[in-house]
């Protein structure tokens, strides 16, 4: 186990990093197929082919899941994903050949570093070719390069944050794992006990601000006005679960960032969770139950959001929570 969510069989991260421009992606690879779900909850979000994942469509499988910084310009590494999957004949099969589904999330990441460099097809593809079973490079890696979170200020004012991955063991086997990328527009919080791990910094005397606490007040009144964020995960399991349990899973998972991103899902964030099941359903048809499944799920998520604001670094001028 490396506490990563490649401990979930079937399942390879891979990443690729631009720190000078501060952006990249992360592909999350299911070369032998999984069924997937997704649930939207930010009002913002930078998404595509998330409408094959819904239980009335045709496609039951999907073959990689893109997290990509670069804003909406980001989703073009996502063809550089489905041309490497291409090329090893992976993909939905269409008759006169096969068509990778993959589907993907982006996250704002234009206010650090270069805005005009952003992933592209061959960013994705590079991030397939480094893709691995083994431990999860965290921190200010791939799709969390440029991530940052406690915007309530704006970016001056901000913590520089990353990426993060964990994963559980439970019973029959059963492996949960989760990677996010941390862009959040709230603070980041410790969820045994609230503290606030990163977020926005106060000016001048430093500390951090409690972003919930000014919103109640004028200050957050008047700044409300940088939708520039979004939180987006993966979530996966060994186990089978029908296309209507991954997205029931996916629903349960947001619960995670609830706990550990206060405030989340704003007007401002494009928050977005897939879910993975790499398993096979059994001779009875029968797979786990996804209220267990997405609970776990959630507690996953929320440890690897801890680890996004823990193992990142400060960038560009900005500093992480370990320079505090």
């Amino acid at each position: 186990m490396h506490n990563a969510i490649t401990d979930v069989q079937g399942i390879k991260v891979g990443h690729y990093t631009d720190r000078e421009a501060a952006t990249g992606c992360t592909v999350v690879l299911c070369e032998g197929g999984a069924v997937g779900g997704v649930d939207v909850r930010g009002s913002a979000p930078g998404t595509r082919e998330t409408d094959l994942l819904h239980p009335l469509r045709l496609v039951q499988e999907v073959h990689a899941v893109l997290l990509t910084g670069g804003s909406a310009y980001g989703l073009d590494a996502a063809t550089g994903v489905m041309r490497y999957l291409e090329e090893r004949n992976i993909g939905f099969d269409v008759g006169v050949g096969v068509v990778p589904i993959v589907p993907a999330a982006v996250l704002f990441d234009l206010t650090l570093g270069d805005p005009h460099t952003r992933p592209d097809a061959a960013a994705g593809y590079q991030a397939c070719q480094t893709a691995s079973e083994g431990p999860v490079a965290e921190g200010c890696v791939g799709a969390g390069t440029g991530a940052t979170v406690g915007k309530l200020l704006g970016p001056k004012f901000a913590t520089k944050s990353g990426l993060g991955t964990a994963s559980q063991k439970i019973g029959k086997g059963i492996v949960v794992g989760a990677i996010v990328a941390v862009n959040a527009f709230g603070d980041v919080v410790d969820p045994q006990t609230g503290a606030i791990l990163a977020g926005t910094r106060r000016p001048v005397i430093g500390g951090f601000l409690n972003t919930m606490e000014h919103m109640k007040g004028d200050l957050g009144q008047t700044v409300l006005s940088f939708a520039q964020h979004t939180t987006i995960a993966v979530v996966a399991t060994n186990a089978y679960l029908s296309k209507e349990g991954a997205n029931k899973v996916a629903q349960m998972a947001h619960d995670g960032l609830a706990r550990t991103i206060r405030p989340v899902h704003t007007m401002f964030d494009g928050d977005t969770v897939f879910a993975l099941a790499t398993g096979k359903p059994s001779k009875t048809g029968h797979g786990a139950d996804p209220s267990v499944i997405g609970a776990i799920a959630a507690e996953v998520l929320a440890q690897a959001v801890v680890r996004a604001v823990t193992q990142a670094e400060g960038m560009h001028g900005l500093p992480a929570a370990r320079d505090l």
